[in-house]
């Protein structure tokens, strides 16, 4: 019974290891991995390096692009503000250019 425990793992191993090879990982973790290897300066964090050379945004890269979206939601946020208040104006203007008053509910609603 332990033997065939054992084979099974032994199978579904060397099945996942084929799909690395077949899928390319396994030669595309060779390639960064040896091109770190051969890096005169070694990079601060080997985390990044295999990043980047993955394809990868880096650390920096992914706290950049979080303070550009913390930036354009601020911005939608002000402009979304700026056009309700535009939306309301244009209510009222229309209600008192037609002697309605049905913008003045619509506003205080």
């Amino acid at each position: 019974m332990i033997d065939f425990l054992k084979m099974e793992k032994d199978a579904k191993k060397e099945a996942f290891r084929k799909y690395l090879e077949n899928s390319g990982v396994l030669d595309a973790l060779t390639k960064v991995l040896v091109s770190l290897y051969e890096q005169d300066d070694k990079p601060s964090s080997a985390i990044e390096f295999i990043q980047h050379k993955l394809g990868g945004p880096t650390t920096s890269d992914h706290e950049k692009l979080k303070g550009e979206l913390y930036d354009l939601q601020a911005k939608y946020d002000k402009l979304l503000a700026t056009n309700q208040e535009l939306c309301k104006e244009d209510l009222l203007l229309c209600g008192l250019r037609f002697g309605s008053f049905v913008a003045f509910a619509i506003i205080d609603s």
